[in-house]
């Protein structure tokens, strides 16, 4: 086998093996009968710095809005953890958590820092996630509904972007963002199964919520 960027195996067999020497392949790809192994796992080294500044400004902000979330259900959980809704807001965190997890090492293998505005969107979120529960299980919903959507319409944004860009060379990329896109739309489903539009002004708390969100995504892109 030649010691090249790339190795690939006939998928009959059992196992794929990649050597050392030529690379520390870490994900995967089936094409055309072969399964090719790549030097990075999600991002492709950027080939000028038009494209690194476009793969930076995504990594930024959807690093800032998972981190925004987590920080969210933080503020939820501090005063409903001890309700019988304290359960289903530690499975969405939870889940939330395995995206900033993810998100951070994928900063950290592409050299990308995140938002300086992580200090602000750390009390923000909590202040947000307490505040709105503490109107109830209602109003912690509500929130969840508002913030949810306003993340998965993002992700759905950059999926559009990806797939007019180079759909094959995102391949990684796009399967981890629609993955978590469809545990946001399913955090948002459960907020309206759970009584969301119930809580007094829920139009008018959800304008609200979803308007900071969007300027929380457009300072975080460039800031």
């Amino acid at each position: 086998m030649q010691t090249a960027g790339k190795c690939a195996v006939r998928l009959d067999l059992s196992h794929v093996f990649c050597p050392s020497s030529v690379w520390n392949c870490r994900a995967v790809n089936r094409v055309n009968g072969l399964v090719s192994c790549r030097r990075y796992s999600v991002i492709p080294p950027p080939r000028d710095e038009q494209e690194k500044a476009m793969l930076d400004r995504m990594l930024r902000v959807d690093h800032a809005g998972e981190y925004g979330a987590n920080r969210i259900y933080a503020g939820q959980m501090a005063v409903l953890g001890r309700t019988q809704t304290g359960p289903l807001i530690q499975h969405m965190w939870d889940q939330e958590k395995i995206h900033l997890e993810k998100f951070n090492e994928i900063l950290g293998e592409h050299r990308a820092r995140p938002t300086l505005l992580l200090p602000l969107w750390n009390i923000a979120g909590f202040a947000l996630g307490a505040c709105t529960a503490l109107l109830g299980k209602e109003g912690a919903m509500a929130c969840t509904v508002a913030v949810e959507e306003s993340i998965s319409e993002h992700y759905n944004s950059q999926i559009r972007t990806l797939m007019e860009a180079d759909p094959d060379r995102y391949t990684e990329l796009l399967q981890l963002i629609k993955e978590f896109r469809d545990d946001e739309i399913e955090h948002h489903d459960t907020g309206l199964e759970h009584d969301a539009e119930s809580v007094p002004g829920y139009m008018l708390l959800k304008t609200a919520i979803q308007a900071g969100c969007t300027a929380a995504i457009y300072i975080s892109q460039r800031i």
